[in-house]
């Protein structure tokens, strides 16, 4: 009796197999390129131009090697189409757009973009990754999702981390994309916070002699915060540029859900990593209790409530995008985040171009010692490394090698190069060579403008003590409590103190609901990251 089931068991078995085979055997026929001519030289002229007038006439060589336009025209891909999601244009999504189309051109495959908002964009990545239904095959996202995305990520090929382009990131972004010691996100940006001044003003003897007059103090880049806040309030309110309007001091990013847990983790760091102290920041790594409210933290918080003097009518609710084209406009004498409104300050149509200069974020004279519970009085810094976008590709895609190119592409020498050159494409320098003054000279900065910003960003990189963001599962729930409770402070509504009591509170509740454990073992790639161990 048993027989005839089990015969027929067999050949379902047998049918499922083959069927099985041939579904991988297709997949894999799939994912295969073909082979047809380049159609680029070795060493040709690249350029976006033809692409629209928004784009620059700038053109740089095809840098040969795997990823190049010569090297992957190569291949055909027509008859595949590959699914990606991005963010909404233009930051990030649309170089993303724009490197499909190109993709297209040159490998015959369909390349199907997805541009969706920021707020939007965790969501629509992770609900089709848990459910084991992955909508795309390439995904574009912040670095910090690291903890919930990489379960479902394919580690990187070792041929793609072979490649001339790879080997040139630096250790801080190669880190960054590495979870359990596997490469699972495809850099294609570099992103941290550093300090930018107007030197128009900073460097002018008149300037000079008021603020010397009035403070008794040298006009200087600020070094620590509280030479940041004297800068500001001094300037604040002044016409700086003789347009009989007046100029700020600061531009930070305090709207509550845009980013505003950046800004005040930069103002922090100095006040909480002390390099004498291993085991963490955000959390104590054994216990998994918050640090975030904790002495250090709180007077940061109380940093950022004096500061309010400073901003520019509005800037109590600005979002990067006001913060960039505050100072990037000459709105506002400094800032503090990421490079956007430095390039945005150094666009050929810009009044301050190579009136600027980058710095590291200012530091402090002293670091709070969390295992004594006490100040310890020496000058500290910390440079953040904060989001940087990057990508990765589904495990469950079954256009892996498509997917990989592509990522290759899209980040080649000659499409970066153009690509760092473009404020509002969000790309930002990540590797060793785009640490070269002479290429931010040939596109017209001044000397000592480049030279400040490629040692500033280069610095940070050889830092020992560095922040890194919280990249745990759950993260943007944490974010999300912490912009609470610091928009609670800036308005008045709770004390520092107070309002970082309730986010640790709210910190404990969501270790709790995602689980501590899951938690503890994802926060130990964070502490590997900022104790370099």
């Amino acid at each position: 009796m048993r027989s005839r089931p089990y015969t027929g068991l067999v050949a379902v078995a047998a049918l499922a197999a083959l069927t099985t085979t041939a579904c991988t055997a297709q997949n894999q026929a799939q994912q295969k390129p073909k082979e047809k001519a380049a159609l680029f030289n070795l060493g040709s002229e690249i350029s976006y131009k033809k692409y629209g007038k928004d784009y620059p006439a700038t053109k740089v060589k095809d840098v040969p090697g795997p990823c190049s336009y010569e090297s992957i025209s190569r291949k055909d891909y027509s008859g595949q189409t590959l699914k990606i999601i991005s963010h909404a244009v233009p930051v990030i999504g649309e170089p993303t757009q724009l490197h499909a189309k190109q993709f297209e051109e040159i490998t015959g495959g369909k390349v199907e973009v997805v541009n969706v908002p920021f707020g939007e964009l965790h969501q629509k990545i992770l609900t089709p990754l848990q459910a084991g239904q992955p909508a795309y095959d390439v995904m574009f996202y912040p670095s910090l999702w690291i903890g919930d995305m990489a379960p479902y990520l394919a580690p990187v090929p070792e041929k793609y981390l072979d490649t001339p382009g790879m080997k040139d990131v630096t250790k801080a972004y190669m880190d960054v994309a590495t979870w359990n010691g596997k490469v699972v996100q495809y850099p294609v940006d570099g992103d941290r916070h550093y300090l930018k001044v107007r030197t128009d003003v900073l460097k002018d003897p008149k300037r000079q002699a008021e603020y010397k007059k009035a403070t008794g103090k040298d006009l200087e880049v600020p070094k620590t915060w509280a030479a940041y806040q004297e800068t500001a309030k001094f300037f604040s309110g002044k016409d700086l540029d003789g347009d009989g309007k007046p100029n700020y001091g600061s531009a930070e990013v305090t709207k509550r859900d845009d980013l505003t847990f950046s800004a005040f983790i930069s103002r922090a760091a100095p006040y909480v990593k002390n390099p004498d102290v291993k085991g963490g920041v955000f959390f104590d790594v054994q216990t998994m209790k918050p640090l975030i409210n904790t002495p250090g933290f709180v007077r940061a918080l109380q940093d950022m409530v004096k500061a309010k003097s400073t901003w520019a009518p509005g800037g109590a609710n600005f979002g990067l995008g006001d913060e960039i084209f505050s100072f990037g406009g000459g709105q506002t004498l400094m800032s503090y985040s990421w490079d956007d409104a430095f390039i945005q300050a150094q666009q050929p149509d810009s009044r301050i171009r190579n009136t600027v200069q980058a710095a590291p974020l200012p530091g402090s004279s002293e670091v709070y010692n969390r295992t004594t519970k006490s100040w310890d009085k020496k000058a500290n810094q910390a440079p953040y490394f904060t989001w940087g976008w990057t990508s990765a590709v589904a495990k469950a895609s079954s256009h892996q090698e498509m997917a990989f190119d592509y990522l290759c592409f899209f980040s080649n020498e000659a499409n970066t190069a153009l690509d760092l050159t473009i404020g509002r494409f969000g790309v930002n320098p990540y590797r060793v060579a785009h640490f070269d003054p002479a290429f931010w000279e040939k596109q017209g900065w001044d000397k000592d403008v480049a030279e400040s910003y490629v040692l500033t960003l280069s610095g940070m990189e050889k830092s020992p003590n560095r922040v890194f963001d919280l990249r745990v599962p759950g993260v943007n729930q944490y974010m999300s409590a912490l912009a609470n409770g610091v928009a609670a402070a800036l308005a008045g509504q709770q004390s520092p103190q107070h309002a970082l009591d309730g986010v640790a509170e709210e910190w404990t509740k969501i270790t709790n609901q995602i689980g501590k454990d899951k938690v503890q073992s994802a926060y130990r790639n964070v502490v590997a990251l900022e104790d370099n161990s």
